[in-house]
């Protein structure tokens, strides 16, 4: 496999650093002043960085995985809460399932004008993609929706709401489960918002008859599953590369501290036993770096192979993350959660990335009913 970027993401994750190093306010963030920065995202845009994520087929000029890596991994290094992977999940279904005139969504969302979420996730449902009770029910002039989704990303500061509800089927059956367009200010839509841990919004949504034209529909009937199962894993290798770049940020600032931290006549970092803890942490930053760039080089194969990748990536990148920040605070001692200090933003918003998508323990267990399965 080569490890060397084309030139083009070269200079997308150069650009993208020199950006995000002038517009990312991590005191702001951490002061909860917003959830994200209408500023940072507006030049995220006019860079072209939104049309990274998706292919020249769909108007953008990227859409790989090594794509996806080189753009989180500096959202990671920079720990900016921009919902990105929310055009990852909404924009990508959208592009792959939907009609001509539904497609036309994708230039405002490139352009930055039109801000996208995915709502799927459930009360109850954890990380069970085919976990879906809302319920549609096909009308004379379309649609209509009833039910409640939780913990939606960028809920309440979407356009446009990709929304999963079965038209068929038993909870928890792959089979039944549809995609609507949903646009914001739908009557029967319901949104409380709130703030995440570490930056960014997320939503409890709850429709009561929702009413729906007939094209709101994306896709086939009941026959969205797979393509949410191809955007997730998508979606999971862009938070895998985003975890690294925040992990990137956590080791070095615990280096420059110990170099920087005096204890009896001599910088911290020359006493071994923090030598050998610092040793360890690097190399396995090392091996999830590893395990990204494999995962980002098998999200065009086969379902099966693609989602083994997939969640070996997941939970090997959740475990070292638990492992880099618990290892930088300790290092850092008391300063390592303060307000005042950046690493604590960065290790929330790791620690956010994690539980997202699937935590260790989850991907754990779905990894080896994969490999069982083979």
């Amino acid at each position: 496999m080569n490890f060397e970027h084309t030139e083009e993401r070269t200079m997308l994750s150069d650009g993208l650093r020199r950006l995000l190093g002038d517009v990312t306010d991590l005191k702001a963030l951490a002061r909860g002043d917003y959830g994200w920065s209408t500023d940072a995202w507006e030049k995220l845009a006019e860079m072209g960085v939104i049309g990274a994520l998706f292919s020249e087929e769909d108007g953008g000029f990227g859409g790989a995985g090594f794509d996806l890596m080189v753009t989180f991994e500096e959202m990671g290094r920079a720990g900016a809460p921009e919902p990105l992977l929310e055009v990852v999940l909404a924009g990508g279904l959208i592009a792959a399932l939907g009609a001509d005139s539904q497609k036309e969504a994708i230039e405002a969302i490139i352009a930055g004008t039109t801000q996208v979420a995915f709502a799927h996730g459930e009360p109850g449902s954890r990380y069970d993609l085919a976990r879906v009770s809302t319920q549609a029910e096909k009308t004379d002039d379309g649609w209509k929706l009833s039910g409640r989704k939780s913990v939606v990303t960028n809920g309440a500061e979407a356009d446009l709401l990709v929304v999963s509800a079965r038209t068929s089927g038993e909870v928890g059956d792959t089979d039944g489960i549809s995609l609507f367009l949903v646009p914001k200010g739908t009557d029967g839509l319901d949104l409380r918002d709130y703030p995440l841990a570490g930056g960014g919004r997320g939503a409890e949504i709850e429709m009561t008859d929702v009413t729906l034209p007939a094209d709101a529909l994306l896709g086939e009937e009941g026959k969205a599953f797979e393509a949410i199962e191809t955007a997730n894993a998508r979606a999971t290798c862009a938070l895998c590369a985003e975890a690294l770049g925040l992990m990137e940020t956590a080791k070095k600032l615990t280096m420059d501290y110990l170099g920087q931290r005096n204890q009896f006549g001599q910088p911290i970092g020359r006493f071994q036993a923090l030598q050998f803890r610092m040793a360890d942490m690097i190399v396995e930053v090392e091996q999830a770096r590893s395990a990204v760039i494999n995962l980002a080089g098998h999200l065009d194969d086969d379902r099966k192979d693609r989602e083994i990748h997939v969640s070996a990536t997941k939970q090997l990148v959740g475990q070292t993350v638990k492992m880099v920040v618990e290892e930088s605070i300790q290092m850092h001692g008391g300063i390592g959660m303060t307000m005042e200090y950046d690493l604590g933003h960065f290790a929330r918003r790791a620690t956010m990335t994690e539980h997202r998508l699937g935590d260790a323990l989850y991907h754990l267990g779905r990894f080896s009913r994969l490999r069982g399965a083979a």
